[in-house]
């Protein structure tokens, strides 16, 4: 473990975590609503720092990132715990667990980089519970792989304060927010948490950064399935962050407390793509589902196939460069791509 960033010591003795925008008050011995950040002895410290529920080499697509080293493999690991409470959590084992030393991984950051390095991967993922839990940990990872000339990646729900965001994505390349919804009624009944603090995240990652930016809405029947919410959520997009943002809906399955919902129809996925093309949003998806012209990248001038995509893996990149072969540029990070697909070839994850 180690000592905290963002908090401080209230008048009554508890703590103050100002990590994200839950402001947890912690007495001592307690931990805050995440349960890897506790008071031990007037000082929070952050459990997770350097344990690992697990490694895996992922496709990039898994996460879902459609425009940044496509047909690459990345390094993928979380730790436990999670700043939202959402019913719905499809990885609920990780993000509601605590940390058992006896079956985590010991890993600091320079093993963290080694490994990545080691399996000739060229970017790693914070994610399966979120990264901003474990904030320390994923700024020193990140800055010594930015040395190393790795990429970083945060899979994230972007609930975090605006006094923390500066520091943990400082050394950050590219992101995938969840917006889990567009209303404030579905992120206060379904993840215990507001929808504001997600939306000024995006907007602060989209105009104030340079870290590359994409978003997935997990569509759950009969709560922010409707075309009405789709459509004021793709108005929002197009209007605060611009056409060029890729947004992938993806579906749900019943799990942890919403084993009542049935899953996602694809009619339901392609219904909030056609949407978000018709609003002026250039590159929208589906995922998991098996929907090929939904998982493609199109050219947004001439409509030509420029990554066609089968699930999470890539059979055909048409791309020169960042370009059309009608000279449209395509918007994401597609500099080391066919390095990257090469790499992509090896599978078997090498801890050592």
């Amino acid at each position: 473990m180690k000592e905290a960033l963002w908090w401080h010591t209230e008048n009554d003795g508890r703590i103050l975590c100002t990590l994200c925008p839950r402001y947890c008050r912690i007495g001592e011995g307690q931990p805050g609503f995440c349960y890897i950040r506790k008071n031990i002895g007037g000082k929070l410290y952050s459990l997770g720092y350097g344990k690992s529920t697990g490694f895996a080499l992922d496709p990039i697509e898994k996460k879902p990132l459609n425009h940044f080293l496509p047909g690459s493999s990345i390094l993928s690991f979380g730790t436990a715990g999670c700043n939202l409470g959402c019913r719905f959590c499809q990885n609920w084992s990780i993000s509601k667990a605590e940390l058992d030393d006896s079956q985590s991984l010991n890993a600091g950051p320079e093993e963290v980089v080694k490994l990545a390095l080691a399996n000739g991967v060229p970017s790693i993922a914070f994610t399966y519970n979120d990264p901003v839990i474990w904030g320390e940990f994923v700024m020193d990872i990140s800055r010594l792989a930015r040395e190393q000339g790795l990429k970083s990646v945060m899979v994230t729900a972007g609930y975090i304060t605006p006094e923390a965001r500066r520091e943990v994505y400082r050394t950050i390349d590219a992101a995938n927010v969840d917006l889990k919804g567009f209303t404030e009624r579905f992120y206060r009944k379904l993840t215990f948490s507001h929808l504001d603090p997600v939306l000024d995240t995006l907007i602060w990652l989209k105009r104030e950064t340079d870290v590359w930016l994409e978003i997935t809405n997990l569509m759950i029947p009969g709560e922010n399935d409707s075309p009405e919410e789709t459509q004021t959520m793709c108005d929002w997009i197009l209007e605060n962050l611009g056409e060029n943002v890729p947004l992938h809906f993806t579906a749900f399955h019943p799990d942890f407390k919403m084993t009542d919902k049935p899953r996602t129809p694809a009619s339901t996925l392609r219904r909030a793509r056609q949407i978000a093309l018709s609003t002026g949003i250039k590159f929208c998806y589906v995922g998991n589902v098996f929907d090929d012209e939904g998982q493609t990248t199109f050219c947004s001038k001439c409509r030509e196939v420029l990554i066609r995509r089968s699930w999470h893996e890539v059979l055909q990149c048409n791309l020169i460069g960042d370009r059309c072969r009608c000279g449209e540029k395509i918007p994401g990070y597609f500099a080391a791509t066919e390095n990257s697909r090469r790499l992509s070839r090896r599978s078997a994850l090498r801890l050592h």
